[in-house]
């Protein structure tokens, strides 16, 4: 194999578990390889898998999803809440942070459902729709020199359990223009009778091999030696899921385009003892960089404004933290 050459590689996951799949998708992650590409497919039964910063009090009827016998599962990205059930099909694409293209990415997913008979197309910042409609939503995370991009496709999800179970706040329904959750997904079953999971399984992989070459080797689970039992501790673990919601002193939510957040902070005597940020923003370490900058200064406006400023760092960075800044400053702080 040639230096440029690609290495890619498949795996399906056998487990409907979503924190077996999940301490998987991070294994991968952690051992992937310089100019390596992999696809991992997998399935969750009866699972709300919430983003990174999110507070999984207020995101979905956990007791019920629990009494029912389902999960909940958090994930290492940002983003929103979902819910999975095996009319959904979920991809992994772990890379090489060097080969992080997020178009080539997209050709494999549009590629697929294509050859299906649906035409489909990226919209916004991190959706797949088709007949005006979300099928897909996809997030990111980076770690050292490893790339992971992940996402849904809608299939055949049951959409009434779905509404059930999560919490879809009215602020975010509103800002999408939409009055139901059902009225902005649609499952692409209902677009063409080519589709199944079977099938769309079998095109990402045609897809994937189409756009990245190399042998495309085929996994299985069995062939990852690694131990998962330490991540899977991780991923079913109460913190991990769920972790403490403090008695926060002043709390602030507010959504912006960009996500909607929730600030509490914990004072004394005029400081910043704690701050808690719960946020559906994509950007998962840029609000875990917020929260941490804003311990232990003074409850002041200006104080606030300077940290933040040391954050925005980068032109994806800029306007949240201006938002959040004309924010706090309405506030009167």
């Amino acid at each position: 194999m040639s230096s440029d050459t690609i290495h890619t590689r498949v795996i399906e996951s056998a487990s409907f578990d979503p924190w077996h799949n999940l301490a998987l998708e991070e294994a991968l992650l952690d051992d992937v390889a310089p100019n390596e590409i992999i696809l991992y497919l997998w399935q969750n039964e009866n699972t709300v898998v919430i983003g990174r910063n999110q507070n999984a009090w207020r995101e979905c009827r956990w007791k019920e999803l629990e009494e029912s016998g389902g999960r909940l599962a958090r994930r290492l990205s940002g983003g929103g809440a979902v819910y999975h059930d095996l009319g959904n099909l979920n991809f992994t694409f772990v890379m090489d942070r060097a080969l992080k293209d997020l178009h080539r990415q997209l050709k494999v997913i549009l590629g697929a459902v294509r050859a299906l008979g649906v035409h489909a197309e990226f919209s916004g910042r991190n959706d797949i729709v088709a007949d005006g409609r979300k099928f897909s939503g996809n997030a990111f995370h980076s770690r050292n020199s490893a790339h992971c991009h992940h996402g849904t496709i809608l299939v055949n999800v049951d959409f009434n359990r779905l509404a059930e179970i999560l919490t879809v706040s009215a602020d975010k329904m509103k800002s999408k223009g939409v009055t139901s959750v059902q009225s902005r997904v649609v499952n692409l079953a209902e677009l063409s009778d080519q589709i199944s999971i079977d099938a769309i399984k079998r095109e990402m992989r045609v897809a994937f091999c189409e756009e990245y070459g190399g042998e495309c080797e085929e996994l299985t689970p069995a062939d990852i030696t690694k131990d998962l039992s330490e991540l899977y501790e991780k991923y079913s673990s109460w913190h991990w899921r769920y972790g403490q919601t403090p008695a926060f002193d002043v709390e602030f939510t507010r959504r912006f385009d960009w996500g909607g957040i929730d600030v509490g902070f914990t004072t004394s005597r005029g400081k910043i003892t704690s701050c808690t940020i719960y946020s559906d923003a994509m950007d998962s370490r840029l609000i875990q960089d917020i929260a941490a900058r804003l311990e232990q200064i003074p409850y002041r406006y200006d104080e606030i404004a300077a940290k933040l400023d040391e954050l925005a760092v980068s032109e994806e960075r800029r306007q949240p933290i201006d938002d959040l800044k004309s924010w706090f400053r309405e506030l009167d702080l």
